[in-house]
């Protein structure tokens, strides 16, 4: 394959999920659906909380970080691709595509943080309650936010600017809807042994640390849960649990999955689907998952209703 000169303008070619006409445009109201949803979904439970009082706790100081995180994240990817679809073209120049890619890392990387941060508060809560306030405190939990940011901007811009020292091919196709950088690396003619030992370090460190986090958090959470004798107490508990626990599966377990798999298989269309489970559909699901199904969250959404009505 013929080398291209890294000052020549470049375009990689964005395949999607499917290539039948007829099927992009039902992909394309599903995902436009999926983002209307997405946006409006997260700033209402991110409004909501901002509005009342009795929600300004660390868990949902938190949970409005991630709403906001999501919509980051979704914005980074799916407008895009409905452009695309729109316009009947596929393509993305190379800065948009080292962009994309970018911004996808630092929000996915946040996303990843975040659980885990979400993981340890309630770990805190249910564990050592009577220590949360003063453990948990306002300025322990923006130090936390902070940390997240500052990590995944580290990781992110790492595996960017090590993008851009290598040099592609004329085949520049990418099996999935926004560039991924597995796959970036894919297409790339020069060497990319360091970028590849990179993403497993940084899946390793940071997605597998991050995942231990969580576990060990609901490990401890689940033996002093089962430890309580009032069954009320037990059922508020694992209530502010499990919708936390099934989102931190669906994200690791896909995200994870696909970076494994990418590694000893070529990219298909299966691995686009796989990438839709987890830069699309738990920022879609956050506000029903996280939110709807807790009491004053509900509470707290019927009455910002009213009040903008």
């Amino acid at each position: 394959m013929e080398l291209i000169n890294q000052t020549t303008i470049l375009e990689f070619h964005l395949l999607g999920l499917t290539n039948d006409p007829e099927l992009e445009m039902l992909i394309y109201g599903i995902f436009l659906c999926i983002y209307l949803i997405t946006i409006l979904g997260n700033i209402i439970i991110f409004l909501a909380i901002c509005s009342d009082s009795r929600l300004h706790t660390p868990m949902y100081f938190f949970l409005s970080i991630l709403s906001i995180n999501d919509m980051c994240l979704s914005t980074s990817t799916i407008p895009k691709m409905l452009v695309n679809i729109q316009a009947q073209n596929n393509t993305i120049n190379y800065i948009q595509c080292i962009s994309q890619l970018c911004f996808v890392s630092i929000f996915s990387g946040m996303e990843n943080f975040l659980l885990a941060v979400m993981a340890y508060d309630r770990y805190v809560a249910i564990c050592k309650p009577l220590r949360y306030t003063i453990t948990m405190n306002p300025g322990c939990c923006v130090l936390l936010v902070l940390l997240c940011l500052l990590f995944s901007i580290m990781d992110a811009l790492l595996h960017s600017l090590m993008v851009l020292q290598l040099s592609f091919c004329t085949n520049l196709e990418i099996q999935n809807f926004f560039c991924e950088l597995a796959q970036v690396l894919k297409l790339a003619c020069s060497d990319a042994f360091v970028n590849n030992l990179l993403i497993l370090v940084a899946v390793f460190v940071f997605a597998g640390g991050a995942f231990c986090g969580v576990i060990f958090s609901y490990i401890y959470i689940i033996l002093s849960v089962l430890r309580m004798t009032s069954q009320t107490g037990k059922k508020k508990a694992f209530s502010t649990c499990t919708s936390h626990i099934s989102v931190v599966f669906l994200f690791y377990g896909t995200g994870l999955g696909v970076y494994f798999s990418s590694s000893v298989t070529e990219f298909t269309r299966y691995s686009a689907v796989a990438s839709v489970m987890y830069t699309v559909v738990p920022q879609m699901l956050n506000p029903f998952i996280y939110s709807l199904r807790n009491r004053d969250m509900r509470k707290s959404f019927g009455k910002f209703i009213g009040w903008i009505s």
